[in-house]
């Protein structure tokens, strides 16, 4: 069935395009490897690469926002 799209298959069963878009998007849930989007392994590897990222800039945002109250009561 590859090479066709979801239109095309739904028609050919007598089908609604909308069932075989709801299977077609489970199998890709269910089975990352076969997609074209890259390696499961590699999108695991790049989503804990961004989490420590966010997770050090969430850390250097609250020290900053600590450091301006701290500042902030100094001034006074």
């Amino acid at each position: 069935m590859k090479g066709r799209t979801i239109a095309e298959v739904a028609r050919s069963y007598g089908l609604v395009p909308q069932t075989v878009g709801n299977w077609v998007r489970k199998w890709r849930v269910d089975h990352p490897e076969h997609t074209e989007s890259g390696s499961s392994a590699d999108q695991a590897a790049e989503n804990r690469r961004l989490r420590a990222e966010l997770r050090e800039a969430r850390m250097e945002i609250d020290f900053l926002k600590k450091a301006t109250a701290f500042f902030a009561r100094q001034s006074r």
